[in-house]
């Protein structure tokens, strides 16, 4: 089964400011940011339940994309998957789960 993957515009956004943040400090390394991160979501379309539940009422996953301290944060909803935000790893979960909500 194939899922279709959803972006929410916060999410986005989320790539585009720190892919912006890591070419600034490293010409290149924000577009091999982007990439990492596309790479993650787009292996969520073969299987999104590699990896846990991270919330008890709702299927909330993580994907990581490879060496950057980012998570993926995903909803699996039927054969959908909603992008909700990618968020730095030294986060609090509270920035995500704002979203939930919106």
């Amino acid at each position: 089964m194939s899922f279709r993957v959803r972006l929410r515009p916060e999410a986005e956004d989320d790539i585009f400011e720190a892919a912006e943040w890591y070419e600034r400090e490293q010409a290149g390394l924000g577009g091999k940011f982007a990439a990492a991160v596309f790479s993650a979501i787009d292996a969520l379309a073969d299987n999104p339940f590699l990896t846990s539940r991270r919330h008890r009422r709702r299927d909330i996953r993580f994907a990581t994309p490879g060496r950057f301290p980012y998570r993926v944060v995903y909803e699996v909803s039927g054969d959908t998957i909603l992008i909700l935000g990618v968020i730095h790893s030294a986060r609090d979960d509270r920035h995500w789960r704002a979203r939930l909500d919106e």
